[in-house]
């Protein structure tokens, strides 16, 4: 336990020395807000800027959850992960540490983001609402660390994780409906849509944000916070199924490979690009 909390302690402190990287992840998400606000083109829902900013916390803390398993890289290239495995502490141990770690400080983000948000336009009624908000940035965090941790391990190079990071993190995004309503996408995208499990988080969380439980199914879809696949509707509950299938099945990928990873034959020869399956 005293690793997975000095792991934990480790990334959140360099999460708040990182002032740099703090700023700019608290601009650009309004910067997306602002460009893509006018995207949003539907009679049916309410309160446009909290739709948008809702699908633009979640979206942050998903991003976050991946651009920190680069610092999984680095001390893989470094040489830190291999001192930490030469003490007695466990590996899966050192997994979980770097997933919580990964988990909190993508958390921590989105609140940011969220306290921003509540001064321009997202409000809660009931108390209960930052709760469930929270233990769904809690959740969406933890399932794309798992992710970003997989990733990590099988590419071991800073620089090719970055190429692999931006591939998979613009896609997913923009085919979520964070930025732009799936009805808009061309018929060929809406199924990469369904494949992409962001989907699910962003329906799921906006629907906790936006207090809109009580929904009937229909308006649901209306609303964007239902998923209609050819006349199968997901609701925001199967979303959420999903959402946890996924994180359960990254959690124990994630865990093996990382046991399984020989840190011995890492050096920093490995940023090149050839190591992107060493």
């Amino acid at each position: 336990m005293g690793t997975v909390f000095a792991l934990w302690k480790r990334g959140l402190k360099a999460f708040i020395r990182n002032r740099t990287g703090l700023i700019f992840s608290l601009v650009f998400p309004f910067f997306f807000v602002y460009v893509f606000g006018a995207v949003f083109r539907n009679d049916h829902i309410e309160n446009p800027i909290a739709y948008m900013l809702s699908g633009v916390i979640i979206t942050t803390v998903f991003e976050s959850s991946l651009n920190l398993a680069s610092s999984t890289v680095d001390d893989m290239v470094s040489g830190f992960m291999k001192e930490v495995l030469v003490s007695p502490a466990k590996r899966i141990a050192v997994a979980f540490g770097q997933l919580l770690s990964a988990a909190t400080v993508a958390t921590l983000e989105g609140i940011l983001i969220l306290i921003i948000g509540l001064f321009i336009g997202i409000k809660f009624t009931t108390w209960t609402t930052p709760l469930f908000v929270l233990l769904g940035m809690i959740c969406v965090g933890l399932v794309f660390s798992g992710v970003g941790l997989f990733l990590a391990t099988i590419v071991r190079s800073g620089q090719t994780f970055q190429i692999v990071k931006t591939a998979v993190t613009l896609p997913l995004t923009f085919t979520s409906g964070a930025y732009i309503p799936l009805e808009m996408l061309p018929n060929s995208l809406k199924y990469v849509a369904y494949a992409n499990p962001m989907t699910y988080a962003t329906a799921f969380f906006r629907m906790i944000a936006l207090e809109k439980t009580n929904l009937s199914t229909g308006e649901l879809v209306k609303e964007g916070l239902a998923i209609n696949i050819n006349g199968f509707i997901v609701t925001p509950f199967m979303s959420f199924i999903i959402i946890v299938a996924i994180g359960l099945i990254f959690l124990i990928l994630s865990t093996k490979s990382f046991i399984k990873t020989d840190f011995s034959r890492i050096n920093r020869s490995s940023n090149d690009a050839s190591a992107l399956w060493g």
